[in-house]
């Protein structure tokens, strides 16, 4: 009985010297996994060299984007400190109290004669001050004016009268062209157009011809009205010599027309 409990013991002793792991085999297999870690892992130093790279790269890139911008702003800032006036307007004072008028802001596509006229007239008061003329006019320039302005040569504006002439030449592309005396002439009244709807068009055409002969105007004008019409019996029956007994005769007429 003993020695076949002896004898189980041994059997069981055996067995599990075979299942247990051996060191050697233990250590070989830790070798194997470090060295896959050491094979696997990069280092630290090389793992963010590329990220140091690409935010170097990026900080170069804007401060060099910040740096043409800073350039860019400042050649504009000193265009816009030039001034192309003389230095007698530069050196020109603000009137006390000097108001500045609301102008209509020039965009470079209409008129530039009327422009600077509509400019006069809102600075008629100051008209005889030049130096404050010519430091104002700029108020009333739209951007694409502005650029045409800052173009200006410094020290090459020493009038008023200059600086609307450049002005002028500038947009000259833009100026209305008059019409012509025939446009006129063959303007007449429509058939059952009221006399006042052909008054409106008459004068508005009149307006726009660069021609100051009052004959011219009264003349065609009355050539205009139908033969048979009240208004052009009276004017052949007691003539007109200006624009103005044209115009008093025209009111008489619509207030007994209406009467």
């Amino acid at each position: 009985m003993q020695k076949e409990i002896d004898h189980l013991k041994r059997s069981l002793r055996h067995e599990r010297r075979k299942r247990a792991p051996s060191n050697s085999d233990f250590s070989s297999k830790s070798e194997k996994d470090g060295s896959y870690r050491r094979k696997s892992r990069t280092p630290l130093s090389e793992s963010f060299s590329y990220d140091d790279d690409y935010h170097h790269e990026c900080r170069n890139r804007n401060s060099s984007l910040v740096g043409l911008e800073n350039d860019a702003m400042s050649k504009a800032l000193n265009q816009i400190s030039k001034s192309p006036f003389m230095r007698w307007i530069e050196r020109g004072r603000l009137p006390r109290r000097f108001t500045q008028p609301t102008f209509t802001m020039y965009n470079g596509r209409t008129d530039p004669v009327e422009h600077v006229s509509h400019f006069d007239q809102r600075m008629a008061v100051h008209s005889k001050n030049k130096a404050l003329m010519c430091k104002v006019f700029p108020s009333n320039l739209g951007p694409v004016a502005m650029m045409w302005f800052d173009g200006l040569r410094i020290g090459s504006t020493d009038s008023f009268k200059e600086l609307t002439q450049l002005f002028g030449s500038h947009f000259i592309t833009c100026s209305k062209v008059p019409r012509p005396l025939a446009s006129l002439l063959s303007l007449s009244m429509k058939e059952g157009e009221t006399l006042k709807t052909y008054l409106d068009r008459y004068w508005e055409m009149f307006n726009e011809i660069d021609v100051d002969f009052d004959d011219v105007a009264i003349s065609t004008f009355k050539l205009g009205l139908p033969t048979k019409h009240g208004l052009r019996k009276s004017l052949t029956g007691k003539p007109v010599t200006n624009i103005c007994q044209l115009m008093d005769q025209i009111d008489k007429y619509k207030k007994v027309e209406e009467d």
